[in-house]
C-alpha cells in the first residue's frame, strides 16, 4: 500500500544545508501497523511527511497504492500529537467535519459519526464543547474524525505523547480493537518504545540524523495486546528491551 524507494530530505537554512533523511527503503503493506521509532531529530515526523503528500523528497519517491503522491489525498487521514479541534464546533460537528468538506451531508454520514463516538467511550457527549473535555477525550474525538471517512491509510504523529500513563494505555487499547474493526494501512511515529511494541506488527528504527533504517523489528505477538496479562507482559517487555538496546546502539 505504501512504498519508499531511495527516498531523501534535504531542508535549506541560512547556515546550510540539513539532511535530515537518507535512502529510505520501506513498505507498509494492506492493513499492516508499521511504527517508526528513533532519537529526537532523526527525521520521523519528516518521514510522516513525505508519506502524507504534505512535503515533497529530495530524491526518491513515496508511492501510495503504487502511484506516486504529490499532495494531500483524501484516502489519507493524519492525526497529530495535539487534537486540532475547531473550538467553536460540539464534538459530533467536530467528527463530522471530514463528511462535510466531502460534501457528504447524508444521514449516513451522521449515523458512523455517533457510531464512533460511541465506540470510543464518548456517548453522552456528542454536544460538549473541546475545552469541556479532558486530553484525552480530545484525542479520541481526533481519533473518531480520522477515522470519519474510513481511510486506506492512518498516519500517526506521537498522538499520545502529551497524555498520562493511564489515559496512553486506554487510547491504545481503542486502537489495536479500531484497527481490527476497521484495517486500514497504520503508520505511528512515537518516542515510547513500549507504544510501538503494543501496537505494531513491525517496528522501523532510524539512526540519528540523517535518519536511515537501521533494522526493522517484527513484533510476532498475538492480539489484542495488555500489559495486564502476566505472560504478555513478559513478551512485550522482552521486544521493548530489544528495541531499547537497538536505540541505545544507533550510532554505531
Amino acid at each position: 500500500m505504501i512504498e519508499l524507494r531511495g527516498v531523501s530530505k534535504e531542508f535549506t537554512h541560512r547556515r546550510g544545508r540539513v539532511e535530515a533523511l537518507q535512502g529510505i527503503d520501506l513498505e507498509a503493506g494492506d492493513g499492516e501497523f508499521v511504527a517508526v521509532v528513533g532519537r529526537s531529530g532523526c527525521g520521523k515526523s519528516t518521514l510522516l511527511r513525505l508519506i502524507a503528500g504534505l512535503a515533497p523528497p529530495t530524491r526518491g519517491e513515496v508511492l501510495m497504492g503504487g502511484r506516486a503522491v504529490t499532495g494531500p489525498r483524501g484516502d489519507c487521514a493524519v492525526l497529530f500529537q495535539r487534537p486540532a479541534l475547531l473550538p467553536w464546533r460540539s464534538v459530533l460537528d467536530n467528527v463530522l467535519l471530514p463528511a462535510e468538506i466531502s460534501g457528504d451531508r447524508r444521514d449516513g454520514s451522521r449515523k458512523r459519526a455517533l457510531g464512533l463516538i460511541e465506540a470510543m467511550g464518548l456517548d453522552g457527549f456528542q454536544r460538549r464543547l473541546p475545552h469541556e473535555l479532558s486530553g484525552g477525550m480530545q484525542q479520541r474525538v481526533a481519533l473518531c474524525r480520522s477515522l470519519m471517512q474510513q481511510p486506506r491509510v492512518l498516519l500517526m504523529d506521537e498522538p499520545f505523547s502529551s497524555l498520562d500513563a493511564l489515559t496512553r494505555d486506554e487510547l491504545c487499547a481503542e486502537l489495536q480493537r479500531t484497527h481490527r474493526e476497521h484495517p486500514s494501512t497504520v503508520v505511528l511515529v512515537t518516542h515510547s518504545v513500549d507504544e510501538a511494541v503494543m501496537l505494531a506488527d513491525r517496528v522501523v528504527v532510524l539512526t540519528p540524523r540523517p535518519g536511515r533504517i537501521r533494522t526493522v523489528l517484527d513484533i510476532a505477538l498475538p492480539r489484542p495486546r495488555t500489559r495486564a496479562r502476566v505472560e504478555q507482559a513478559e513478551q512485550l517487555a522482552r521486544r521493548a528491551a530489544e528495541l531499547h538496546a537497538l536505540l541505545l546502539d544507533s550510532d554505531t
